[in-house]
């Protein structure tokens, strides 16, 4: 069975830096699309940033320019590079397998204006 752990997430003040990493246990990783979610208290889950297995990266608007997402097919990790951090990016972040059901635990971000 698949397992995506995150970690790296905590308290930082707007304008502050941010990695978030995870580490997915799955011999095939180097084939699989990968995201970083966030959830806010009373939201959707939304799709944050994404990267395909040959590399090409995908971005929501309201983190484009600030977030970059990047992989590492020898230590089947995938990391959320977060800059120029916001109150409104406050969350829990969570790592996904694109269009499965596998999902990390979530690691939460806080954002202190």
């Amino acid at each position: 069975q698949v397992q995506l752990v995150e970690s790296g997430g905590g308290l930082v003040h707007a304008g502050g830096s941010l990695t978030l990493s995870c580490a997915v246990t799955n011999t095939l990783f180097r084939l699989l699309n990968m995201g970083w979610h966030r959830q806010a208290p009373g939201k959707q889950r939304e799709l944050v940033a994404s990267i395909t297995n040959t590399g090409v990266t995908n971005y929501d608007d309201s983190v484009k320019d600030r977030f970059t997402i990047s992989r590492d097919n020898a230590k089947n990790t995938v990391t959320l590079q977060m800059n120029a951090l916001k109150p409104e990016d406050t969350a829990v972040y969570y790592c996904n397998i694109i269009h499965t059901t596998a999902w990390g635990q979530g690691t939460q971000v806080t954002v202190s204006s």
